[in-house]
């Protein structure tokens, strides 16, 4: 492990220590914290890496012996201005008393709960047209919040706040900004693995597995260096693991992510993953609200789903979703295999799902590519909303491949998931089956839970066959889609593998005395069957009704 990842994962460790010190360990709001402050750190060092790389003269001054904070604060007014029109608008503007150095200087004071939330909220109004995320209604999310409130007991939120920066002062982000999506990767994976769960959210998956999240990327780019200009949506964003994934495979500087979750919580995560992979000019696009009833991203007039060039979704499975099951389903034009009915119970086991996968569908461009997420019942459905949406992805060739994972892949569900393959230009002859679910290396989660992980090896495994279309026994298959309809519409790998029979040559002699054997072994076990069978009715012949039991008189 590098140092600069050993010492963040341990700045990391340190926040969730201070805010287990003040009650707030496992808390509804740790999250908030967490993150919000992670961020305000990275932001904070980021600020000072760009002004003392500025192409400007004024630089200079801020890299000599006196700390880069003083120097900033000693510079006038207009040198400031000038230097800070030097920087990439990808950072957001931080005046000298919106730094961590300055509140390090406050901390005496009584009052300094409110100079930290004060900061906190200043510098979100200070950069709201850029750094700001927004929901279905156009309500801006600010970047930052106050936080000491989350506090009950307000004497505790003074030394609440300073613990925080205490934290902060000794570590800097500076060695970090070299590195690639990798290491912002597993970084933000430590992050938020205390948060991944089910809960929080109506619809948020917060952690696609890093692997998976490779995978999908991989196949539905490939190794394409002629893209530019892409637009990538997922409409069950999450944390937005899927996406940076994509734009990673594409290239950051060549796409543009476009996102939407129900979930707040989801919404914070995903607004720190965007920062932390540089992908600030996406914040506008990532909204907050009910991608199934109001989805926000439109055509140019308003009236159609945006299409985009490539969409990826890992949607919840079955929730209850009865309160807007009639909205949804008043819409047949955008959920044509229409939409699951509400039980008499367990409104909970209601197949969300199956509306995601319509709204990917709908949301490609003629020549867009997508993939998603789907518990691997689906693939071999034989009614219901399933199997319509089946028999269209294969009679219009809509579908191209079908990867079945590991079962405890992911760290919500225990659910064997798949994840289908769809291009929309309809172009492929063949689809490519792939059964994966014996791979995978069992480990133990933070929770003592055994879950199970991809190696690299095995990563390229999937990768490399589903590419060449290769057929490989027992793990893949490609078939024709007059195949498929054959096999009742199946995406099964296994239901296409050849049933083998191995034969071994023996003597008659050999084969005579493996019959004797078995004939031997058959006689015992019947005359045993019969030993028990004559015992049991011997029982039962001696049982005899006996009308004073029970009978207290």
């Amino acid at each position: 492990m590098s140092d600069i990842k050993e010492k963040t994962l341990r700045l990391i460790d340190g926040l969730k220590a201070t805010c287990q010190s003040y009650g707030m360990g496992n808390d509804g709001n740790e999250y908030k914290i967490i993150t919000q402050v992670f961020l305000y750190k990275f932001l904070n060092d980021k600020f000072g890496y760009e002004l003392k790389n500025a192409k400007s003269e004024i630089a200079k001054k801020l890299t000599g012996d006196v700390k880069w904070e003083t120097a900033y604060e000693n510079l006038s007014d207009d040198e400031r201005m000038l230097i800070q029109s030097a920087i990439s608008p990808d950072v957001p503007m931080l005046e000298p008393y919106h730094l961590i150095a300055h509140l390090w200087n406050q901390q005496g004071k009584g009052d300094f709960d409110t100079i930290f939330d004060s900061t906190m909220t200043d510098i979100a109004e200070l950069n709201a047209d850029i750094f700001s995320t927004q929901t279905t209604a156009n309500t801006k999310i600010p970047l930052f919040e106050a936080l000491t409130p989350f506090v009950t007991d307000s004497a505790q939120r003074a030394p609440f706040a300073r613990a925080l920066v205490d934290k902060l002062v000794n570590f800097s982000f500076e060695e970090a900004f070299a590195q690639n999506y990798d290491f912002f990767s597993s970084i933000f994976e430590y992050l938020i693995k205390d948060y991944n769960t089910a809960g929080g959210g109506k619809y948020a998956e917060y952690y696609t597995p890093h692997a998976i999240a490779t995978i999908m990327a991989r196949l539905l780019v490939g190794d394409n260096a002629d893209l530019h200009s892409m637009e990538c949506y997922d409409p069950s964003a999450g944390t937005g693991t899927l996406l940076m994934a994509l734009s990673h495979q594409i290239g950051e500087e060549r796409c543009t992510i476009f996102s939407q979750d129900i979930s707040q919580r989801s919404n914070k995560m995903l607004k720190l993953n965007l920062l932390l992979n540089g992908l600030v000019s996406s914040l506008d696009n990532a909204i907050q609200g009910d991608t199934l009833v109001s989805p926000y991203h439109k055509s140019d007039d308003g009236q159609q789903l945006r299409q985009f060039d490539f969409v990826v979704s890992n949607p919840p499975f079955k929730m209850d979703f009865s309160d807007t099951r009639e909205k949804i389903a008043a819409m047949p034009a955008r959920f044509w295999a229409g939409v699951p009915n509400v039980p008499a119970k367990k409104k909970e086991s209601m197949a969300i799902y199956t509306c995601f996968i319509q709204h990917v569908i709908n949301s490609l461009k003629k020549t867009g590519k997508g993939a998603i997420v789907i518990p691997t019942g689906f693939i071999t459905a034989k009614s219901g909303i399933e199997n319509k949406i089946l028999h269209t992805i294969v009679d219009d060739k809509i579908v191209y491949g079908c990867v079945s994972m590991p079962s405890n892949v992911f760290a919500n569900t225990g659910t064997n998931v798949s994840v289908l393959f769809f291009d929309k230009s309809a172009t492929s002859e063949k689809v490519i089956l792939i059964d994966a679910s014996k791979l995978g290396e069992e480990y133990k989660d933070a929770n003592g839970l055994k879950k199970v992980r991809l190696n690299d090896a095995e990563i390229e495994k999937i990768v490399g066959t589903f590419q060449r279309k290769e057929a490989v026994d027992d793990f893949s298959v490609a078939v024709t889609y007059d195949e498929i309809k054959e096999k009742g519409y199946s995406l099964s790998a296994g239901q296409y593998f050849d049933i083998k029979i191995d034969y071994v040559d023996i003597t008659e002699e050999e084969f005579n005395a493996r019959m004797a054997n078995y004939k031997q072994t058959l006689a015992r076990q019947f005359a045993e069957s019969h030993r028990l069978e004559e015992e049991i009715m011997k029982q039962l012949d001696a049982l005899q009704f006996n009308e004073n039991v029970g009978n207290n008189e």
